[in-house]
């Protein structure tokens, strides 16, 4: 996995990324990951989003503890599942999350700026050999809650990332909002991150709206001469809201996000926050049901045709 300027490539081509929420993967058992992955690659996935420090529903799956030191059997899962990434020629997006309290209480997340370091170097040093994964340091970033990391730890972080492992790919993701000059500036100037992995905001007027504020971002960029790709890297998802997207939201996202130049895009999916019990949790809880086995109707047909819409739009560069 490389960048060339406003693109991703695999093996030297540009690639666009066309993936899938997976986060509770370390969880799953690994016959469900390897029918899953076939089910996707047939639908033109081509990397998928995995969490390091991951708990749900009473559940932790975390491939580090809150220390930032290794938990197994989570970190062989974690080696296995790139690895296997690997050999199909997928990309793997691993992810770690900052929550508050101390090294005892902390579950699926980092306790502080030391444990982030040690988390860093952990998950590094463990997936060092394979050269099909990025790091999204802190997910969401800036949100103003247990996960924010302020931009001189990230700016660390990233260090220390290079110090390790030279040409891994390293980002931070945004959360819930469009960027402005300031975010574009302070993650690719100040932070040094390798490309913009953005969440943008989640309402019935998002899908239409993307394909323009990724025009908007590469403009941003281009003022400050540092073209780096735009990865729509967690979107909106069915069970989130009152607001249940269409087929007909997802594809027209995708799209825009094609239409606008983009780099990648992202199925994302997650448990059912209208019920107790989360279901269908979908990516969120892999451990008895595989992913595919837990969409909806409209996810389905989302799955099956978004790889011709792909395909169909046409990229502006």
């Amino acid at each position: 996995m490389g960048v060339r300027d406003s693109q991703f490539t695999l093996n030297g081509e540009p690639t666009f990324l066309l993936g899938v929420s997976y986060y509770g993967a370390l969880g799953a058992p690994r016959e469900f990951i390897r029918l899953d992955l076939d089910d996707l690659q047939a639908h033109g996935v081509n990397w998928i989003r995995v969490w390091a420090t991951w708990a749900a529903f009473e559940h932790e799956v975390s491939a580090v503890d809150a220390l930032g030191m290794v938990r197994e059997p989570f970190m062989q899962q974690l080696q296995w599942l790139v690895a296997e990434c690997d050999r199909r020629g997928m990309v793997v997006d691993v992810t770690l999350t900052r929550r508050a309290g101390d090294g005892a209480t902390v579950i699926g997340g980092l306790a502080d700026a030391d444990a982030h370091r040690c988390a860093v170097e952990t998950v590094v040093r463990a997936l060092q050999p394979h050269r099909n994964w990025y790091l999204d340091l802190a997910n969401e970033r800036d949100v103003g809650d247990d996960r924010y990391v302020a931009i001189d730890e990230l700016t660390d972080l990233r260090e220390l990332v290079r110090r390790l492992d030279p040409e891994r790919l390293v980002t931070a993701s945004f959360g819930g909002h469009d960027l402005s000059q300031e975010d574009v500036q302070r993650s690719l100037v100040d932070a040094g991150h390798d490309f913009l992995a953005v969440h943008r905001p989640r309402h019935a007027k998002s899908p239409k709206q993307t394909e323009g504020h990724t025009r908007e971002l590469l403009a941003l960029m281009a003022a400050i001469q540092r073209v780096v790709p735009v990865h729509h890297q967690e979107p909106f998802r069915r069970g989130y809201a009152e607001w249940e997207p269409t087929v007909d939201d997802f594809l027209t996202d995708l799209r825009g996000a094609l239409a606008g130049g983009a780099a990648g895009w992202c199925f994302h999916n997650g448990a059912q926050r209208t019920r107790d019990d989360g279901e269908p949790r979908r990516s969120f809880d892999l451990r008895e049901r595989r992913l595919i086995e837990q969409l909806d109707a409209v996810e389905c047909t989302v799955l099956e045709q978004m790889k011709a819409v792909a395909s169909e739009t046409p990229v502006t560069r």
